[in-house]
């Protein structure tokens, strides 16, 4: 698993948590950095992104979703989401093909059978409305990890 991966994993932790628990996102990734010594940049990234744009992201989500409010969508999905548009639409260096296919696999590993196609479809459509700076989009599998790969390095 790569260490970005890792890092969207850790985010997803920590927004889900907040999400679920009612607090703010600010807080328990404070926490978090205080229980976890080495939590990695790009999950701090991950997560103060999606928190100061949740507004915007959250706007997006519920216009292009179909019949889903953010409200009502499983709170795994609605992280993985907010995620997925962050890296979509604020990270430059992440193709917006990797930043899908990493929000599905995560997907497919963490939440129901149904999400992966939802999060996929979903993203999609977002991912059409942020300007295309890279080749990667509609790339193969291999292509795709191949870009992660060197993102990563």
């Amino acid at each position: 698993m790569s260490a970005r991966t890792k890092a969207r994993k850790r985010a997803l932790d920590i927004l889900f948590e907040s999400d679920l628990r009612g607090l703010d996102t600010g807080a328990t990734l404070a926490e978090r950095q205080d229980a976890i010594a080495a939590l990695n940049s790009y999950t701090v990234t991950l997560v103060e992104g999606v928190a100061a744009h949740r507004a915007e992201i959250d706007g997006l989500l519920g216009s292009y979703s179909e019949d889903w409010p953010v409200d009502r969508m499983p709170v795994v999905d609605r992280n993985l989401l907010r995620i997925g548009v962050f890296e979509i639409r604020y990270v430059e260096e992440v193709p917006d093909a990797v930043a899908m296919s990493e929000a599905v696999s995560l997907a497919k590993e963490l939440s129901t059978d149904d999400s992966p196609a939802f999060i996929n479809g979903l993203l999609a459509r977002i991912a059409g409305l942020a300007p295309i700076e890279t080749s990667a989009q509609g790339s193969t599998d291999d292509e795709i990890q191949e870009v992660e790969a060197r993102t990563h390095s």
